[in-house]
């Protein structure tokens, strides 16, 4: 991995991090990684990072049916309908994956796995 991948990687990794949509497990892969970066296990971490970030990333159809789901409407309250709205609009816009930070920053991320992998 290039030194400009990595300081990307490094950025979209810290913002994951801080968002409050990111799950525990994400975070705890973001924070192995960023720990491994520079020594001689990156290359194992890198690679469980790239997976959990696979496994975690919505795709725009998952949200769409949670948040028109009964659970969608228990997790988000009267925000559901709000977001059920929102993930139609961005999909029909050709977005792929939700949209929160947590997403977008596994999107920026997963978008330079050849590199990254390399």
């Amino acid at each position: 991995m290039t030194e400009n991948v990595k300081t990307y990687v490094t950025e979209k990794t810290k913002e994951l991090i801080a968002a409050t949509s990111c799950s525990a497990e994400a975070k705890e892969a973001a924070n192995a990684w960023l720990e491994a970066v520079g020594t001689e296990k990156e290359a194992e971490v890198t690679k469980n990072y790239i997976a959990e970030l696979e496994e975690d990333i919505m795709p725009i159809d998952g949200l769409i049916a949670f948040a028109g789901s009964d659970m969608g409407a228990k997790v988000f309250g009267d925000a559901a309908k709000g977001i059920l709205a929102h993930a139609e609009e961005i999909k029909a816009a050709g977005a792929k994956y939700c949209d929160c930070p947590a997403c977008a920053a596994c999107e920026a991320i997963l978008a330079k796995k050849d590199e990254i992998l390399a």
